[in-house]
């Protein structure tokens, strides 16, 4: 660290990009007091003039996450409501994936943080303007916000360390009781090129976006 970084005013939001860093890089585990003072050269002590306490502390880094999902979702204005919405989902699971700690902290936040207005008054403006009406403007950011923040990432996670080779008999066992399911992965592991392999999460996340966005455009044209 310089000199002018030592120097440089400790504030709440060098504080907050501190945890969030953190958290980034090895989890929500490794932000504490201490290890934040360490990163910006100062005594956990006196972070508490900043952030009343670790809950605080919590508090503030989601709300940071949800800012820059909001501020990077503001931007993005397409030529129809659905390619606005669609986009800023990605843009939106983009980001959640850089701050893989954020979805499952945030839904254990008791309030919404401040900055989540402004995203869902994004949201609300565009499909409104599109001819949504408010009750299905409301399941809208209901269904698209469990969307971004729950979906998982592989529905059997691969085991650690890389390809392993099948045990064979155990897949002989798992094809006597699972027939359907194990079908399944040998068409779409042989389908030809293009097709999901086990498990393409961004092409999966796309494919479900699209069946709400499909959902949501019937019932906005039922209102027609």
């Amino acid at each position: 660290m310089s000199v002018e970084q030592a120097k440089e005013p400790l504030t709440r939001a060098r504080i907050l990009d501190a945890a969030v860093r953190l958290a980034d890089a090895s989890g929500m585990r490794a932000v504490t007091m201490r290890a934040i003072g360490d990163e910006l050269d100062r005594e956990a002590m006196s972070l508490y003039h900043h952030v009343a306490d670790k809950k605080a502390l919590i508090a503030g880094m989601v709300d940071t996450v949800v800012a820059e999902v909001a501020e990077s979702g503001h931007a993005i204005h397409r030529g129809d409501w659905r390619s606005t919405v669609r986009d800023r989902c990605l843009e939106a699971r983009r980001i959640m994936l850089t701050h893989p700690w954020a979805p499952s902290v945030i839904a254990q936040q008791e309030e919404s943080p401040a900055s989540a207005f402004a995203l869902y008054d994004d949201l609300v403006g565009t499909v409104l303007e599109a001819g949504f009406d408010h009750a299905l403007a409301h399941r809208a950011i209901h269904a698209l916000g469990s969307l971004v923040l729950g979906f998982s990432n592989e529905l059997f996670d691969p085991a650690p360390g890389g390809d392993v080779e099948p045990d064979e008999e155990a897949m002989r066992a798992m094809a006597a009781t699972f027939p359907h399911l194990l079908e399944m992965a040998d068409m779409e592991l042989h389908a030809a090129e293009g097709a999901l392999s086990m498990c393409d999460t961004q092409a999966e996340f796309e494919f479900t976006l699209g069946l709400v966005l499909d959902g949501l455009e019937a019932r906005r044209a039922a209102l027609a």
